[in-house]
């Protein structure tokens, strides 16, 4: 008997996908559940039909999305890591208030990018309630993310301890300007100038919750010299002018 040495064969290492192609595959999911749940309907539809027309395996769909009503939503992890790179890059005199309105724009450019299948995946998401679901769940995150920022821009103990109602609060009220333009734009049939309609919408949030004295970037402050003859002043040009005037009166009153 003779035996035949063969020689192992070198495998070849899977390379990682990059962001690009990462963000590919799951809009190419993305498409296909989308048309396939306008075909036959969302409980008709498996994973193995989305990943069979996407032209990928099972186990690939399964890298990608956990469930196949998180597959028509393919962008929000990115649009969440672009939204934290706003705040994280935010200049330390910007009013934070607009920091969170500039980053919860990058949720409307996502949209904005492919208002056709915006338009469909919002219609979608209204007959189906478990697509519904996962949409609130994702407009949570964003809500999150942004309390976490306002509340880090407080001062300690600014506020009696209201420092997380107030930047909850403020949080939500973005969002749900945002989410207000959006669903409107949307039952349009993204037609419009929604970037203008978003800015008069944080326009009303600001005039609401950029002035707040708890936010320690937009609070004045005043100094006065130790022999009463000078008194500096720093304020923000959208600060309330009562609570300028109260920064001042609180530094005179100073020994």
């Amino acid at each position: 008997m003779q035996y035949v040495r063969s020689m192992a064969q070198p495998v070849k290492p899977v390379r990682p996908q990059t962001s690009t192609q990462r963000l590919k595959v799951r809009r190419l999911l993305a498409a296909a559940a989308m048309e396939l749940f306008a075909a036959k309907g969302y409980e008709a539809t498996t994973v193995d039909e989305i990943a069979a027309a996407a032209g990928v395996a099972r186990r690939t769909f399964f890298r990608h999305f956990r469930s196949k009503e998180e597959a028509i939503f393919p962008d929000h992890d990115d649009t969440l890591v672009r939204a934290e790179a706003v705040l994280d890059a935010a200049p330390a005199h910007e009013n934070p208030i607009d920091t969170v309105c500039r980053g919860i724009k990058e949720v409307m450019k996502m949209y904005a990018a492919s208002p056709a299948v915006s338009v469909q995946r919002y219609r979608l998401t209204r007959e189906v309630p478990a697509l519904r679901e996962r949409e609130i769940a994702s407009v949570a995150r964003y809500e999150r993310l942004f309390t976490r920022y306002l509340l880090g821009q407080f001062d300690e103990n600014s506020h009696n301890g209201d420092e997380p109602l107030l930047a909850e609060v403020a949080a939500a009220a973005v969002v749900t300007a945002h989410n207000h333009v959006l669903r409107r734009w949307l039952r349009r049939g993204g037609e419009g100038d929604v970037e203008a309609e978003l800015d008069h919408a944080f326009a009303i949030v600001r005039r609401t919750f950029g002035a707040l004295p708890a936010i320690a970037s937009a609070a004045p402050a005043a100094v006065a010299s130790a022999q009463g003859e000078v008194l500096v002043t720093v304020a923000r040009t959208d600060a309330p002018l009562s609570e300028v005037m109260r920064t001042i009166e609180q530094a005179l009153r100073r020994p």
